[in-house]
């Protein structure tokens, strides 16, 4: 169609153009009316979090520079993977491989949690000692990498349409930037937009310090993945604004500066694994 063929050749521009429109509307919303006070002032610590978020937007270009739209766009062209075999409705196929990639997006959580090497790429997210705007965006670029790699075979599994992928992304990019928001939100309201998307309320208690909740609330932008697989945990023990978030091994000031963010893979023991506990 003429107009998802504009749409994903569009790709960046409208990718860039969603993501800084939802942090600059999420970032004035948790400035304005925050749930938790902040301990390490923003001036501390939003340059390396937004240098790790924009070092992980250029690399993956310069590494895989057809992205996964385009190699997404090849797949449809050729007819792979599973939803193109089935020979659905184009909605009922877009709107089933976005479901399919979140899914996807599950497991592969759960994964970096479980395996010890994966966990030493995956604590530099969990290893801020805040959580606001920024946290959404804060992953090792070589995570990225590798996430990249896993969503590229999915897509030639799944044969996903190259709008749903696009979809998929900025829905992932936009969920993951207001369930990581430092907002208050009503407990009414929460428990209402839980059964929609990941709040930010729901996924705090994935960062929290203590590892029994550190391993719940894996989901990102759908909620049903955490009661379907068990992994759902209503609040913190604490509460949102007693509890601790971050990891024991990172917590000085200067683990939250980009060169130590970086290096923390290679740095030190394991022994934050949380399913090691």
């Amino acid at each position: 169609m003429p107009i998802i063929e504009a749409i994903t050749s569009h790709e960046p521009l409208i990718r860039l153009a969603c993501s800084a429109g939802v942090f600059s509307l999420v970032g004035a919303w948790e400035a304005y009316n925050p749930c938790r006070a902040r301990i390490l002032s923003r001036w501390r610590r939003w340059p390396s979090n937004l240098g790790i978020a924009a070092l992980n937007t250029v690399l993956p270009r310069i590494l895989f520079p057809t992205a996964t739209i385009a190699f997404a766009t090849f797949v449809e062209a050729n007819n792979w993977g599973l939803l193109q075999l089935l020979g659905l409705p184009e909605p009922v196929t877009i709107a089933l491989a976005i479901v399919a990639l979140d899914l996807a997006i599950y497991l592969q959580h759960v994964l970096f949690h479980a395996a010890p090497s994966l966990w030493r790429l995956h604590r530099m997210h969990h290893a801020d000692t805040e959580f606001d705007v920024t946290t959404g965006s804060r992953f090792h670029p070589l995570e990225i990498i590798i996430s990249l790699g896993i969503k590229l075979v999915l897509v030639a599994a799944l044969g996903a349409p190259a709008i749903a992928v696009l979809l998929f992304e900025i829905l992932l990019n936009g969920t993951s930037t207001f369930n990581h928001a430092n907002l208050k939100i009503a407990a009414r309201t929460d428990k209402f937009l839980r059964l929609l998307v990941v709040t930010p309320n729901m996924h705090r208690v994935h960062h929290s310090i203590t590892p029994s909740e550190t391993n719940t609330n894996f989901g990102f932008s759908l909620p049903w993945w955490d009661h379907l697989f068990g992994t759902y945990r209503a609040q913190p023990a604490l509460g949102h604004e007693a509890m601790t978030i971050g990891i024991d091994q990172f917590r000085s000031r200067r683990d939250q500066q980009l060169d130590r963010m970086l290096l923390q893979p290679f740095i030190g023991a394991n022994e934050n694994y949380p399913m090691g506990r």
